[in-house]
């Protein structure tokens, strides 16, 4: 197969297709490095959904898709990229809380020892748990945050993760713990990654965001995830990359000639964009490729803060609605078994409590979203509102308007969630292992110049622009013959 470069003169460098964050991530690295690059975006505006929209009322601000962001200071590309000097963010001393019936309350304060003290009887036990991966959060980021087929550069960091996601992934997961408050606040942030509780994949994501939580907390964006986006976009633009949006491409074919394309797009769309190019094996691997449950989410425009029954739920960035351990448990068995539960896990975010921009003055947002089988049609909003007015009566009394997206409506919004998918694909062990594909270099596809470079692809889910980043690297080596990494730093 002739290399696409040698048929056509380049028009451009590099092309980007999807201006997600990963996209983005993409574009800054291959226009830092001093290439001509040109980003596609269907949607008239860019960001994919990393935006913030007026979606209830006017003056009312929501997160589109992601509004907390605990990767935004750990991830590689992000610290080359200076996010935390180009964005202003907020880290609230409780990174997220847990509320359970009877008022009480599981609180993940930034401070271990804090969160220790609240824990009761299994104060020590949770300490025990999760001292070492926080005092090793470096080498666990770095081992999550690319292909897991890499030799990690911190091996105790690895086995030390390893055995802790064991643990919490098997039946054995309560062995350590007499109460109920570690055990919710740990099922709680597992349950991010819609899969079967317990499971080593759920346990590992969880324990993952945990360790953030008590490192360095859950950082939101003051004016929104969209102010993330425009710093990218503005940094790709400063150095000569351009955009051209309300532009759907339906084939690679139709591109214009470059050297290198990444494409920010899940593997069907891949397949689909290739044709014939693309070699059987590689369109059979692909189609092998699983996606998993979908989302329902839940936007409200509030005349007040959520009245939470535990005063310390009320300073917390970030909400685990659902009840004890057993119960998110078997909520989220239900979702993966096709089912919808009658008591949901519900994931909410209240940045209004933060961020004065979100929302008019003496008045709040509130964002939602719930598991649900994918492709799922269902309104889950009485749902949800049930869930939140269990753990804080009189929160009915606080709602100005609501505004609902389901599983479809969000795919339909953003063809990379496949079937509410927000997480571009199954994040199971085996797909986190061979995201899409066993290799190495999961970036880069058998087609010459031609990469993948979104959520499908190692490391997976999340907002910190680590796929586009490692697969802008990759392109740079074997499109352009540089192994360096482009100087990524506020100018």
């Amino acid at each position: 197969m002739k290399d696409r470069s040698s048929r056509r003169k380049p028009v451009v460098d590099a092309v980007i297709v999807g201006s997600g964050p990963n996209g983005l991530a993409a574009a800054v690295t291959l226009a830092r490095a001093g290439l001509a690059v040109r980003v596609y975006e269907r949607d008239g505006a860019l960001g994919g959904g990393a935006a913030t929209r007026e979606i209830t009322l006017p003056g009312f601000r929501n997160d589109v898709c992601s509004a907390v962001h605990p990767m935004a200071f750990v991830s590689r590309f992000f610290r080359e990229f200076g996010l935390r000097h180009r964005v202003d963010f907020v880290t609230p001393d409780v990174s997220f809380a847990h509320p359970l019936d009877g008022g009480r309350a599981a609180i993940a304060f930034r401070d271990l020892a804090r969160t220790r003290d609240g824990m009761g009887r299994d104060g020590a036990a949770y300490e025990r748990l999760m001292r070492p991966l926080v005092d090793r959060v470096d080498g666990i980021a770095d081992l999550t945050g690319s292909s897991l087929l890499r030799m990690p550069r911190d091996p105790l960091a690895a086995l030390v993760f390893g055995l802790r996601a064991l643990e919490q992934g098997t039946v054995d997961w309560n062995t350590r713990f007499a109460e109920d408050l570690a055990p919710a606040l740990l099922t709680g942030a597992a349950a991010h990654s819609i899969l079967s509780q317990p499971s080593i994949a759920a346990a590992g994501a969880g324990l993952m965001l945990q360790t953030l939580a008590h490192a360095q907390g859950w950082p939101i964006p003051i004016g929104g995830t969209q102010s993330i986006v425009d710093a990218m976009v503005n940094d790709v633009r400063a150095h000569g990359g351009e955009f051209v949006t309300d532009h759907e491409v339906s084939s690679l074919a139709e591109l214009p000639a470059s050297r290198a394309v990444l494409l920010d797009v899940t593997p069907r769309a891949f397949i689909r964009l290739a044709g014939e190019s693309m070699p059987s094996g590689y369109r059979s691997a692909l189609q092998r490729f699983r996606y998993g449950g979908g989302v329902a989410k839940v936007d409200f425009a509030l005349s007040e803060p959520v009245p939470w029954a535990d005063p310390d739920v009320r300073a917390a960035g970030t909400v685990h609605v659902g009840g004890s351990r057993a119960e998110i448990a078997a909520a989220e068995n239900a979702v993966n078994n096709g089912a919808i539960p009658d008591r949901p896990y519900v994931l909410v975010a209240q940045p209004s409590t933060f961020d004065s921009t979100r929302a008019p003055a003496g008045q709040h947002t509130l964002w939602a979203y719930t598991h649900v089988p994918a492709g799922s049609t269902a309104d889950r909003t009485e749902a949800v509102i049930s869930q939140i007015e269990r753990f804080a009566p009189g929160f009915r009394d606080t709602i100005l308007a609501t505004a609902h997206r389901n599983a479809v409506d969000l795919e339909r919004h953003n063809p990379n969630y496949v079937g509410g998918d927000i997480a571009a694909g199954a994040p199971s062990l085996r797909q986190l292992i061979a995201r899409p594909v066993l290799r190495t270099d999961p970036w880069r596809s058998p087609i010459p110049g031609v990469y993948l470079a979104s959520s499908s692809a190692s490391p997976g889910p999340g907002v910190h622009g680590l796929v586009g980043w490692h697969a802008a690297l990759s392109a740079l080596r074997h499109e352009f013959g540089t192994r360096a990494l482009p100087d990524l730093s506020p100018r």
